[in-house]
């Protein structure tokens, strides 16, 4: 129960407050049952001429998340291991300058296409669109200033499940070339369950394309502890889609794991083929077919951590997953408390539809979204230890 100094502050906020999103800033919900220890915010600089509000939620079990409302983005993660001690299994930057500055997207939401857009172009209904080439020729992640590079509205509510955050984006008609205004959702629940939940939707005024994805970079040992190569994945998936070696993307391939460094259909530690899997740099980036029912919310991944005993276990609802094992990282950029991420310091886990499924005949309905109509993908990472 609410002490009387707690609740006449969150009656004030509920009385002063408006429910509607405020531009990163904290929208109080109206349910005056909230456990401000669940979710407490603060300042944390501005960006664009918009203030961004750094959200940090702590579940029942004592697990804590903290969200920037610029670009969706998680900057800690804290679980425990075997023996119960805490630690972030996130890789991050301690301040919003430096995500600014230059972020390999880190805890961040992608939108409104995530992976890469072949040549940087596609067609919808006779006409063909031109994105800006921001990854060789190709299009990554958005474009130049995609979802990840903006402010969110937020609102914040302590659900029965365990503290959430709600963040919304409009998205104009013509951003980083794209057609139709998208009214973007992203809400991140840490459950009393020890899960990280994230909903992600989109609604459209006219045809268009989406595919978000959520993009942490995890470390299971915790985020200044080195290399993931030693930790354990396994991948429900007996297919991928390779990558054309000219494009850099995929092309509609669809290729077996059996036999290759790719299968991962039984745990074995992610750097044991690593320098098999080739790329420039060595290190897997690829879209693999998540077994099952393309939109069943199913068991997508498994990776633990001999060290510490902690075990990531992902479901989603989408009919990929991009594993990516920190190929790029190359040790210049200084993350929190200091920490140099070297190569393969972390891994992501990214369900998604296909990588330029615009350009796929096969795929290319999965990306597009009409009005009316409501995209949506979810993916529940749950801790344990083991």
């Amino acid at each position: 129960m609410l002490g009387l100094k707690a609740l006449i502050g969150v009656l004030t906020l509920l009385a002063t407050g408006s429910c509607a999103p405020v531009p990163g800033n904290y929208a109080p919900s109206s349910n005056a049952k909230v456990r401000l220890q669940a979710i407490q915010h603060r300042a944390w600089g501005e960006v664009d001429g918009k203030p961004v509000t750094l959200f940090t939620l702590t579940n029942k079990n004592g697990l804590v998340a903290k969200i920037a409302t610029y670009g969706g983005i998680i900057t800690e993660l804290h679980v425990p291991d075997r023996s119960g001690k805490l630690a972030d299994i996130v890789l991050g930057f301690d301040e919003v300058g430096s995500y600014v500055k230059g972020s390999p997207y880190f805890g961040a939401i992608i939108g409104r296409i995530a992976n890469r857009i072949s040549g940087a172009q596609f067609e919808l209904e006779g006409v063909s669109y031109r994105l800006a080439a921001n990854n060789g020729e190709n299009s990554l992640h958005g474009g130049v200033k995609g979802w990840d590079k903006v402010v969110w509205d937020a609102i914040a509510l302590d659900t029965p499940g365990g503290p959430s955050l709600q963040l919304s984006y409009v998205s104009v008609d013509g951003e980083e070339g794209f057609p139709g205004t998208v009214k973007a959702r992203n809400t991140y629940t840490l459950t009393n369950d020890n899960e990280l939940k994230v909903v992600m939707q989109a609604e459209t005024d006219r045809l268009t394309v989406v595919n978000m994805a959520h993009h942490s970079y995890f470390n299971l040992a915790g985020q200044a502890s080195g290399s993931v190569l030693e930790q354990v994945l396994k991948l429900n998936a007996g297919q991928y889609t390779p990558n054309d070696p000219a494009s850099h993307t995929v092309g509609g391939r669809i290729a077996p794991v059996a036999g290759t460094p790719f299968d991962f259909t039984k745990p074995k530690p992610i750097g044991q083929d690593l320098s098999a899997a080739g790329g420039d740099p060595i290190g897997f980036d690829s879209n693999w077919i998540v077994d099952g029912p393309a939109h069943a919310l199913r068991e997508v991944a498994r990776v633990k951590d001999p060290r510490s005993g902690r075990v990531l276990t992902l479901k989603g609802d989408q009919p990929g997953v991009q594993f990516y094992s920190g190929n790029y990282l190359d040790g210049t950029l200084v993350g929190k408390a200091g920490t140099n991420y070297q190569q393969y310091a972390g891994f992501c886990l990214e369900t998604q539809r296909f990588p330029n499924a615009i350009n796929v005949p096969a795929w290319r309905d999965e990306v597009t979204l009409k009005p009316g109509a409501l995209y949506s993908s979810t993916m529940i990472f749950s801790f344990t230890t083991e």
